[in-house]
């Protein structure tokens, strides 16, 4: 993953003029050649604390844990260089909380390590330490993003959110706007931003190529947008929750959600300040209720073929199966008549649609009760239906509240003065590298 942001980043922190303020010449001769970024060591001392060379293996066999594809061995170098520069941020935000007498705590990253791998991962504090290590990671590396992340909220709470004014005349036009629309559309979004330049546009616009190539196979956005993204949504895995399309405020974003589909990954799409990379988690209708938000009460119905099973005596005994499956009158007999060709039933009276894989929320929409789903399955694993019991449709949604939009219009202002908080914390730094 060609992922010079490093530059990027560093070229990001001008001022604002751009590099016309420096009267730069066209035709660049360096006097001393710099040597490749990507074979330079990956440690760094920030204003005195050290990062080590372990800590950037640790973060990155952490990242690369969360992946479905693997990281080949050319794109190692660039993303140690990114996990470094992402070592650094925490590394200032945790020294700007401790120099303002807001340290975190060793008390505070404990208890919200643990609440982490109990809520989150479904672990104990032990089993994830013991995790960790499986993977050559280690429990201070998830502590020390704990830190920066703990850190930065405290910051962010006392030297950026209380300067940050949403009047009530702005939401309350927004919020007539949405129910003005009642029964459009509204977007859940997850976006990687990548910060850039006039300088550095291209080389930014190379880097989210690579992400999203990526993306497409297999590797997690979560943990893309953690690792990458420079919005204040990277905590959330670049989750921006539901919005309507001009909340994005930014035609070319509010172009290309309108034309996604749930699933779907779009970018990188150049807007003011960098680029994009969009994936549509979901979509609905404004003020108005859901089929997919329906609780659902299903039978399935399976049938496991034998050991030694030939694929002729499976094809007979599949028929079997899917002729006591059309002849049954409904769930009230479904049980008795599975048995009687060696099937078993198993019920759920309470399976929302949405949590159900997509190519069987539409079948299952469509089905009145007593139906079932066409069989699925295969030859060597056995194969099944589902059957509809009954279904509680859902209710009427008012849409967000006028809460809710004032909260989302305080955090997108948030955002951009916390860009501008670690631009500074940047530029102010002292870094050694080794």
């Amino acid at each position: 993953m060609a992922l010079p942001l490093l530059a990027g980043a560093a070229q990001a922190q001008v001022a604002t003029q751009g590099s016309d303020a420096f009267n730069l010449p066209e035709d660049i001769s360096f006097i001393v050649e710099r040597s490749n970024p990507n074979e330079r060591r990956a440690t760094a001392r920030v204003n005195g604390s050290i990062i080590t060379g372990t800590d950037v293996d640790h973060r990155v066999a952490l990242f690369v844990a969360a992946q479905e594809s693997e990281i080949s061995p050319e794109q190692m170098p660039a993303l140690r260089l990114q996990v470094l520069r992402n070592l650094i941020d925490e590394t200032l935000k945790v020294q700007e909380a401790a120099n303002l007498d807001m340290a975190v705590t060793q008390a505070d990253v404990d208890q919200s390590y643990e609440r982490y791998a109990v809520q989150a991962r479904g672990m104990s504090v032990e089993q994830m330490n013991e995790y960790l290590y499986s993977i050559g990671s280690s429990p201070r590396t998830i502590k020390r993003q704990i830190q920066g992340e703990l850190a930065w909220d405290r910051l962010l709470q006392r030297n950026v959110r209380p300067f940050v004014n949403v009047s009530e005349g702005e939401v309350t036009e927004l919020w007539e706007r949405l129910e003005a629309s009642r029964g459009t559309t509204e977007y859940r979004v997850g976006e990687i931003y990548l910060a850039a330049t006039p300088a550095n546009r291209a080389q930014v616009q190379a880097n989210a190529n690579q992400i999203i190539e990526q993306l497409r196979e297999g590797g997690s956005f979560i943990a893309y947008a953690r690792q990458f993204s420079e919005a204040t949504s990277a905590i959330q895995g670049g989750d921006l929750g539901w919005l309507r399309l001009e909340q994005l405020q930014q035609p070319t974003l509010e172009a290309a959600v309108a034309q996604m589909t749930p699933g779907q990954l779009v970018g990188p799409l150049e807007i003011p300040g960098g680029y994009s990379i969009l994936l549509l988690i979901d979509q609905r209708q404004i003020g108005m209720p859901d089929p997919r938000d329906a609780v659902l009460s299903l039978k399935q119905i399976s049938y496991t073929f034998g050991p030694g099973t030939t694929p002729e005596q499976a094809e007979t005994q599949a028929a079997a199966f899917v002729e006591a499956v059309e002849g049954m009158n409904g769930c009230g007999d479904a049980d008795a008549r599975a048995s009687a060709v060696g099937a078993s039933t198993v019920n759920n009276d309470e399976i929302a649609v949405r949590a159900l894989p997509e190519a069987l929320q539409t079948v299952l929409l469509q089905l009145n009760v007593g139906e079932t789903t066409p069989p699925f399955g295969d030859l060597q694993e056995g194969i099944r239906v589902l059957m509809l019991c009954g279904r509680d449709d859902p209710t009427d949604t008012s849409g967000p509240s006028v809460d809710q939009i004032m909260a989302q219009l305080e955090d997108e202002r948030i955002n951009r003065r916390a860009q501008r908080y670690l631009r500074d914390l940047r530029r102010d730094a002292v870094i050694d590298y080794n």
